[in-house]
């Protein structure tokens, strides 16, 4: 009996276990937590996601031959270390390695350190606020402000405002915007060009790319509004050429990994490589340590090669199944709560999403949504993600935007220009 257990409970989670679920290899899976989503697939077992010794007994209580961790917080917490101590194959970097997402402060140190290509920036912690602000008026214009630690995908304010970057800078340093995760900060100048998602499976020594994708974080059409958590994403992308590729592997991943590896620290998992395609080049924007959301809805669609034969071998150091893709197309768009990313009203009525999935093509990922006496409500920011399968972008886009017309709740909203950019 093949059992995995995902840990997570977001749209990312699910559209993993339905992924997984995939492979004839695979027998069961195990949502920890899941959601009501992943509680179609398999079971769903309440447990705290980042107690890496919560993790660890249920992964003993149901056997689990591997176990896939989602979210960043578990893997910043140790639960991958907590595993592979215990014996499991484990689907995600160690506490080590997940400081390149946990720190963003230690990231850049170690670009610079392994001379990958990145934004100028300096690192600024609490009582530094006026050299903050000094380092802040040498830039030529455009701002970006970071949070050293988590935050939810929420901690990077970008702007071309130096008002604006001055008042983050305040409200970050003073713990107002975001606490101890952004008592530090980092301050970057901002990029031009498009900004692109490559997510590359490691397991130790070598690195294989998935299908590129390009994510919308701003919440509004045409990039306006607040940055969010991401508001859809597509793949392929065009521009996204191999050539191009290659030089994010060349000049950017495998510097990245000899560097992590000079430092004694073995990767294996997935390296999520967020990089801005600028007039001199590739460039870092930042890493994540787990799939991107929504990236991961739609990339996972497209692969016609074995997740779990991915996911096993690089837990077990040995890639060696070659990564493959439908020449098709998906387009991912995400529903979101009302107020969303500011002011979340959660708790509405849900309706639409069975005949959403009646569309052809389409598969709907939960992302926030809980049962309430069989009703399903709203019960985050992110609520569902739509997502559409079909020969090009354009027959993804009518398709994904066929079926998020047939989801309603009190306030939804959703971006209607998602991969818009790929038309042209």
């Amino acid at each position: 009996m093949t059992r995995v257990l995902v840990v997570g409970n977001g749209a990312r989670e699910h559209a993993l276990a339905w992924g997984l679920l995939r492979s004839s290899a695979v027998d069961e899976v195990v949502g920890a937590p899941g959601n009501p989503g992943v509680a179609t697939l398999g079971e769903c077992i309440d447990v705290a996601s980042d107690d890496p010794a919560a993790v660890v007994a249920l992964a003993k209580q149901i056997d689990a031959s591997l176990v896939v961790v989602g979210p960043e917080g578990p893997l910043v917490a140790g639960v991958a270390d907590a595993l592979r101590a215990d014996g499991r194959l484990c689907f995600g970097p160690s506490a080590d390695a997940a400081r390149l997402e946990g720190s963003k402060a230690w990231m850049k140190d170690l670009l610079v350190t392994a001379g990958v290509p990145t934004a100028r920036h300096a690192t600024f912690g609490a009582g530094e606020r006026d050299a903050a602000r000094e380092f802040l008026s040498t830039l030529p214009g455009g701002y970006v402000v970071k949070t050293d630690g988590l935050a939810a995908g929420k901690g990077v304010l970008v702007t071309e405002s130096l008002a604006e970057a001055f008042d983050a800078v305040d409200a970050y340093l003073s713990g107002r915007a975001f606490g101890a995760a952004g008592a530090t900060c980092v301050i970057e100048e901002a990029l031009t060009g498009p900004e692109l998602s490559l997510l590359v499976l490691c397991d130790g020594t070598r690195a294989v790319p998935l299908p590129a994708a390009q994510d919308h974080k701003r919440v509004g059409d045409g990039d306006t509004g607040p940055n969010t958590g991401g508001m859809g994403a597509y793949s392929p992308v065009p521009f996204a050429t191999p050539d191009v590729l290659d030089r994010v592997m060349a000049q950017c991943v495998a510097p990245t990994l000899a560097e992590l590896r000079r430092r004694g620290i073995e990767y294996r998992g997935i390296l999520f490589t967020q990089f801005m395609l600028t007039d001199s080049g590739p460039k870092i924007v930042e890493y994540n340590v787990r799939f991107g959301d929504p990236e991961c809805e739609a990339i996972v669609p497209l692969l016609t090669s074995d997740l779990y034969a991915h996911c096993v071998e690089s837990a077990a150091g040995a890639l060696t199944t070659p990564v493959t893709a439908a020449p098709d197309a998906c387009v991912s768009v995400v529903l979101a709560a009302p107020g969303y990313p500011t002011a979340t009203r959660t708790g509405d009525l849900i309706e639409g999403v069975e005949a959403a999935s009646d569309v052809d093509g389409v598969v709907v990922f939960h992302a926030g949504t809980t049962l309430d006496s069989g009703a399903l409500r709203t019960a985050g920011g992110r609520v569902l993600v739509v997502s559409a399968v079909a020969a090009d972008v354009a027959g993804a886009r009518e398709r994904a935007y066929a079926a998020s017309a047939r989801i309603t709740w009190p306030g939804v909203h959703y971006r209607r220009d998602i991969a818009v950019q790929a038309l042209s």
